[in-house]
């Protein structure tokens, strides 16, 4: 009797859910409650009719604010993060993470660091209160900083095998040389090998500050109680400097320019070309994921061949170009990289490299109105596939907290796909670009003959 009754019911539900629409999607999304405490960290959430949620801590710090000395100081953290507080030892804090069935995770990057659990709803008041042990209190004990040494090591040789990695760490090395931008976010080995407590301790004390802090959260949650658990346990949170050394982010100039590892012992060749892109906050960063959504991806496993929606991805099927390709557009606070990372065989760099430039030409001069449209598409299913889950609608609160001082809504980033060729000149026509590639790399052109590859005669 009980499956009679309720089969019914959740067919129902599901036909009712494949009826939404995308403009009832984006419509329906959460509006995000924003509130600030007197020392400047401010708390963000979204409700929803989640049983569970996701809370966490992001600050604005990252490799960007780190100089030679210290690049990689907060990776480093990263991985003391969990091994004990003052109040908790390492196996106290794990247990009582595991008593409520939450998963504790944390991030770096090159502006943002984060620090976040997913958990019960009901077990907010006990998550915020180990992540304010975390973020404010970790002991850093001069073993723990010993046996991690060892792990960071490890992950930084682990990291020099992933191919994709170096790659596009050479390109951000080249395209802001002589930047914080040009800094990876593990740092270099020799940094890991001499970092002290003091080091790291400097580095909390220099960064973690309350006004660059974001308590952000989703799920079942209430701005209120959360608002509450911040006054209770980040009020002490420092907003003062000590002798007023307030971190200030320069600018980091886009240079164009080419970095080339060549090794022919290497089976494939793994290479990148970007243009400097739009930053976060700027509107024409919708125009440039929609052109990027055009120019799509493509790799071998992929079904579909000549049939493949982006042109770029259908050219690469007939012609055997490469392995695999990936338009991308990496976004920082005042600037970003829009490229094209790919993996190929040496004999079809060159090829892979003239396609690849073609289609930016193409999107700047004679995209069709069905490519646009099905580049609008994709973004928007891409918008969408935000509402998936508490942790992701988490992050994108933390950082466009960070990014924006407000979250955007989704109806808002809708208003802004319109626009597109006019957009795509601006950042990518004859423009130089910045190259990096490693591998078995003789077939890569010369980089003038890239650079004239930007633009078309016939424009």
């Amino acid at each position: 009797f009980v499956l009679t009754c309720i089969i019914p019911v959740l067919l129902s539900l599901r036909r009712s859910q494949a009826t939404v629409s995308y403009a009832q999607s984006i419509l329906g999304a959460s509006e995000a409650q924003l509130s600030t405490l007197d020392n400047g960290l401010r708390i963000a959430s979204e409700e929803t009719d989640h049983a569970t949620c996701t809370v966490g801590l992001w600050i604005s710090v990252g490799s960007r604010y780190e100089s030679e000395k210290n690049n990689g100081a907060g990776f480093f953290l990263e991985h003391l993060a969990f091994k004990g507080t003052k109040k908790h030892s390492q196996s106290a804090l794990e247990q009582a993470v595991e008593s409520m069935g939450a998963h504790l995770s944390t991030y770096t990057s090159r502006e943002h660091t984060a620090y976040y659990m997913k958990t019960l709803a009901k077990d907010l008041p006990k998550a915020v209160e180990l992540l304010s042990e975390v973020v404010q209190s970790s002991s850093l004990s001069e073993a723990e900083i010993e046996q991690q040494r060892g792990v960071v090591l490890r992950e930084l040789e682990e990291v020099e095998g992933s191919l994709s990695d170096v790659c596009l760490d050479l390109l951000h090395s080249t395209a802001f040389q002589g930047t914080p931008l040009s800094h990876s976010v593990l740092g270099p080995s020799e940094n890991a090998r001499t970092f002290t407590r003091q080091h790291l301790v400097e580095y909390i004390n220099s960064h973690y500050k309350a006004p660059r802090m974001v308590l952000a959260a989703a799920g079942g949650v209430n701005h209120a109680d959360l608002v509450g658990l911040a006054k209770q346990y980040f009020s002490g949170v420092s907003f003062e400097y000590q002798g007023d050394a307030v971190p200030v982010l320069h600018p980091c100039r886009f240079t164009g320019s080419e970095i080339r590892y060549r090794d022919d012992a290497m089976p494939l060749a793994h290479v990148a070309i970007a243009v400097e892109g739009a930053g976060a906050a700027n509107p024409d960063v919708v125009p440039l994921m929609v052109a990027n959504a055009i120019i799509g991806s493509y790799d071998l496993t992929f079904g579909g061949g000549m049939n493949l929606s982006s042109p770029l991805a259908r050219r690469a099927a007939e012609l055997s170009l490469c392995n695999s390709y990936e338009a991308f557009h990496t976004t920082y606070s005042d600037t970003g990289l829009m490229g094209i990372y790919f993996v190929t065989d040496k004999h079809k760099i060159e090829d892979m490299m003239h396609w690849a430039q073609n289609a930016w030409m193409n999107v700047c001069t004679t995209v069709t109105e069905s490519d646009v449209a099905r580049g609008k598409n994709a973004l928007k299913a891409s918008l969408i596939g935000q509402l998936n889950g508490t942790t992701p609608i988490c992050d994108d609160i933390g950082r466009h907290i960070l990014n924006y001082g407000r979250r955007i809504p989704l109806a808002e980033w809708d208003a802004r796909i319109d626009v597109l060729r006019d957009v795509c000149i601006k950042y990518i026509y004859d423009k130089c670009p910045a190259v990096s590639a490693v591998g078995p790399i003789e077939q890569l052109p010369d980089y003038n003959r890239m650079r004239s590859a930007m633009y078309w005669l016939r424009f």
